[in-house]
């Protein structure tokens, strides 16, 4: 081969390897997308049909990713609520039972709540709110169901 054509064929290669090159690198920066999950919440323990479940998703004390208000399973007495494509990691829940739809959890002049809530990882009942380190969970599969039992002060 004469040193000219191997010159051609080196040009014509450049592009090639250009285009394997950049392939390459798609395929490399898809991979390394950030895994979502699913997370599937079952409120269980509803004393009644009155008004909504209300759900905050939170990845640190501070910071409420998402939340919605989800309507009351009248033959199970459950609530159910679904958070699509999150990404996986750290997270914790709080749920009310908001009888009368004001969207807070209501307290009496003690301080005690008039409304049933509750927590992921279903901390056990006591004066004041746990932490968030005692409610939260990881999430690291595609799906992931929990459950949280609402606490009802007589």
């Amino acid at each position: 081969m004469t040193g000219r054509l191997k010159s051609v064929k080196r040009i014509l290669m450049l592009p090639a390897l250009g285009i394997a090159l950049m392939a390459a690198t798609g395929a490399t920066l898809l991979a390394q997308a950030p895994a979502t999950s699913t997370l599937t919440l079952k409120v269980t323990g509803i004393r009644n049909t009155e008004g909504n479940v209300r759900v905050v998703l939170r990845s640190d004390p501070n910071t409420v990713v998402q939340s919605r208000a989800s309507e009351i399973d009248a033959t199970t007495m459950t609530a159910t609520a679904v958070f699509e494509e999150l990404p996986q990691g750290a997270y914790g829940v709080v749920a009310v039972h908001d009888e009368n739809k004001n969207g807070k959890l209501d307290f009496n002049e003690m301080g005690m709540p008039l409304e049933g809530y509750g927590h992921s990882n279903n901390p056990e009942k006591r004066m004041g709110a746990p932490g968030f380190d005692e409610t939260k969970f990881t999430l690291n599969q595609a799906t992931t169901s929990i459950e949280i039992e609402l606490i009802y002060w007589p």
